[in-house]
């Protein structure tokens, strides 16, 4: 973990540390820096919109909850992402038989990219996102926790509540698939 990373941490165990004592500054603190990540991590498994808000917003009530129960194990974040992963697979095993909206996940920006260089990305991401949306629920979790918000094997392991060589296992197939629907779609392995 990098010093920023660690120190990020740090702060976040701060605001658990809070929330567990009934701060509710620290869950508006909380809240704030993680929401987006998590929303986002929801969508992608969810690909609803309301669903997704639902589930974020029911993962920081959880947090306010269970502050007083983290037992700092892993990251704050890789907590919240585990709750949020749980929340996840429920609603998806609940509303299963609702068609869900799989053109929205697509349309979500990248805020990270200047405008050029998004256009100039545009197309190779879209065969991406369509390649990952392909993948099976669980690669796509995998994936999406390894490459999106950059988790370790470990975390990975923690928020998917599997063992460290499944996580592993499910990257191999993952990126295998990954570079199969890549190639079907013409696109090489370069990326810009």
């Amino acid at each position: 973990m990098s010093g920023s990373a660690k120190e990020t941490d740090a702060t976040d165990r701060a605001l658990v540390a809070r929330i567990a004592a009934g701060d509710q500054g620290a869950i508006q603190a909380l809240f704030a820096r993680h929401y987006t990540r998590v929303f986002r991590f929801v969508m992608r498994q969810v690909r609803s919109e309301s669903m997704a808000e639902e589930i974020a917003n029911d993962v920081f009530l959880d947090a306010w909850r269970q502050a007083g129960r983290f037992e700092g194990r892993s990251r704050v974040a890789t907590w919240l992402l585990a709750i949020a992963y749980n929340k996840a697979v429920s609603a998806l095993r609940k509303r299963r038989e609702e068609q869900l909206d799989e053109g929205f996940a697509e349309s979500i920006a990248d805020e990270g990219d200047a405008p050029e260089t998004s256009a100039l990305k545009s197309d190779k991401a879209e065969a991406l996102r369509a390649a990952i949306e392909r993948l099976s629920p669980e690669h796509r979790a995998v994936i999406d926790l390894v490459y999106y918000h950059e988790q370790s094997v470990a975390e990975v392991s923690a928020v998917l509540g599997i063992p460290a060589n499944t996580v592993k296992t499910r990257m191999f197939h993952a990126r295998k698939r990954l570079a199969q629907y890549l190639a079907e779609a013409g696109i090489d392995r370069g990326w810009p």
